[in-house]
């Protein structure tokens, strides 16, 4: 069995978008039978985290220091493009 992966969900301040993202990848991958560990930051901390993670799903931008996959979240932000993300992601998770 492949071991679990960590998702970084980063947004400004590591608190309320990174969170309603964090929710609605969780449940969203739960009902394509996907769990993932999942850990939250501000955007300035993911430098310093990218070690630990898979790949980040971010509201804002990224340092372009990072090589980790960063996948674009601000679609679940205005919900244009959610439904392409979630595939990105679940692409990400099933790797």
């Amino acid at each position: 069995m492949s071991r679990q992966k960590t998702i970084l969900f980063a947004c400004g301040t590591g608190i309320a978008t990174s969170t309603a993202v964090n929710v609605a990848v969780t449940e969203a991958m739960k009902k394509r039978g996907l769990t993932f560990n999942a850990q939250q930051a501000k955007a300035t901390e993911v430098p310093g985290l990218v070690d630990s993670v898979d790949f980040i799903v971010s509201t804002t931008p990224i340092s372009a220091s990072v090589t980790k996959p960063v996948i674009k979240g601000l679609a679940f932000l205005t919900g244009i493009g959610k439904d392409k993300v979630l595939d990105e992601i679940e692409a990400q998770l099933r790797k």
